[in-house]
């Protein structure tokens, strides 16, 4: 519930603060901050336990819509916004490890799907129940009301903590031994790493240009920091926080790449599809009626793959399929204009809904079947990382694409006018400026924002070009009937790696 509620709340925000800037600021600071705690929840959960990452995962949820629900300035709603994407981030990532944890693999799809159903109910229900909340009260208020919901998901948590440590694969230590297992070099590293970049991507272009110091430099030291981590990872590190050596599996690395690319995709519909309607003239609560398709159709996308791999145990055919609904979906978008009625852009994103629910169960069952069970935690955290570095890369180079063709073709369109510099500047800060221009100037606007709103839909559909590239060189993988993978004749635990479907019979 909590992505549409946002996606819905984030140009009434903006509005608020009278910076529409803001807009990328509030997307990519909870994804900043998902990227940052993804990476380390496989590994550091398998020290420290499943239980507690969960328990701290739903504490700095909470935390971060408390702040968000209070806050009176931009830099505080930044903050609470990361520090809800920090908690939302490990808490979506240790969810599915211990779900991996329960479940043998030729079963995962089947109650990845079951659990999507949840997942787009809230979603569902979050757009709609966001705008409606800030038409009738505040947007505030859907902050504030997650808040009892995460407690009451402590509760739970805290209820079956002996069910969660007694499935989990290892037992942790005492807590000296377990923190001297803790590779904080690398860790640092990789953490500084992805923050610097997203700060480059979401600054750049939209914020500051990308001359400003803020992104020329901090571009650069993502990079160096990120060739520090690898140094650490392979040659220093005991215990590598990520091990990068899955990577050099074709099946690993093209999984998480199909992942980057489709995140990419999918977000940036999520988030300017609302901005569509309301340039069309759609209220608030209109706006996230437009994200229910998509929250009805991901779950029967992950629900029908994980039928569908439960039943015959393979995935490459149903991967190509995918493949093709998401870029029929994303070519579709391309062609919207102002004429065109409202309901083609609920059935392309209802399209990308569908695959890219289907998507993310048949790549996490490409994954973990790739590796040792052992190894399934980690494996996963490293899927996670390219999802939320392709959500944030994807709404950077959205918003710079779209702020960068909005203010030119405003310019061409409206730049003899008295004043345009003040009128521009006002359009771009507030979507409700719209309503109080001139009517013979309001239709020259709205075009200007669909002139950008299809250039950022052409970018992203050259993404999803990239994502069958990858997508198609998935290879094939036995999905195992039993947790031990020892139902294909004797075979133990983890011996099932790099066995690809054409070597067996």
């Amino acid at each position: 519930m909590h992505g549409t509620i946002m996606a819905t709340l984030a140009a009434p925000i903006a509005t608020s603060f009278n910076s529409l800037p803001l807009l990328a600021w509030l997307a990519t600071a909870f994804l900043i901050g998902q990227a940052a705690t993804q990476p380390l929840s496989g590994k550091l959960t398998d020290i420290f336990s499943r239980s507690s990452g969960l328990l701290v995962g739903n504490c700095l949820f909470a935390l971060g819509n408390l702040i968000c629900g209070f806050a009176e300035e931009e830099w505080t709603m930044i903050l609470g916004r990361t520090l809800a994407g920090v908690g939302g981030g490990s808490l979506n990532s240790i969810a599915t490890i211990i779900a991996s944890d329960f479940i043998p693999l030729r079963q995962r799809g089947l109650w990845q799907g079951i659990g999507n159903i949840f997942w787009g109910l809230g979603n569902g229900l979050g757009g709609v129940v966001g705008g409606y909340i800030n038409d009738t009260w505040h947007w505030k208020i859907a902050f504030l009301a997650q808040v009892p919901f995460t407690l009451i998901s402590l509760i739970i948590i805290w209820f079956q903590l002996d069910t969660i440590r007694s499935n989990s694969p290892s037992t942790p230590m005492n807590g000296r031994a377990s923190i001297t297992r803790v590779d904080f070099l690398g860790s640092f590293t990789l953490v500084s790493a992805l923050a610097l970049l997203l700060l480059g991507l979401t600054t750049g272009g939209n914020i500051v240009p990308w001359t400003h110091p803020l992104a020329s430099v901090s571009l650069p030291l993502a990079a160096a920091l990120l060739c520090v981590f690898i140094f650490v990872e392979q040659k220093i590190a005991r215990e590598p926080i990520l091990p990068l050596h899955f990577l050099r599996d074709r099946t690993v690395l093209c999984a998480c790449l199909t992942n980057w690319f489709f995140n990419l995709t999918t977000y940036v519909f999520i988030f300017y599809i609302p901005i569509y309607y309301r340039a069309r003239g759609a209220s608030t609560t209109q706006a996230g009626a437009a994200l229910i398709p998509f929250s009805i159709t991901f779950p029967i996308g992950s629900l029908g793959a994980g039928i569908i791999t439960t039943k015959t145990g393979k995935y490459k055919h149903l991967l190509r399929a995918i493949l093709l609904l998401m870029l029929l979906g994303t070519i579709a978008s391309c062609t919207n204009r102002l004429s065109t009625p409202l309901w083609p852009a609920m059935f392309e994103l209802a399209i990308v809904g569908l695959a890219t629910g289907a998507m993310l169960t048949v790549t996490l069952l490409a994954l973990i079947s790739a590796v040792e069970t052992s190894q399934q935690a980690v494996v996963t955290s490293l899927s996670y990382v390219f999802r939320s570095t392709g959500s944030v890369t994807g709404l950077a180079l959205a918003s710079a694409v779209y702020q960068g063709v909005l203010e030119s073709d405003l310019w061409t369109k409206i730049g003899d006018q008295t004043n345009a510099a003040d009128i521009i500047s006002n359009i771009k800060d507030s979507l409700d400026e719209i309503d109080r221009l001139p009517n013979q100037l309001q239709w020259a606007v709205r075009s200007s924002y669909m002139v950008a709103l299809r250039a950022t839909y052409m970018t992203t559909a050259a993404f999803a070009v990239m994502a069958v590239v990858s997508g198609l060189l998935i290879r094939e993988l036995k999905l195992h009937s039993t947790l031990m993978r020892d139902d294909d004749g004797g075979a133990t635990k983890g011996e099932s790696f790099g066995r690809y479907d054409d070597q067996m019979r």
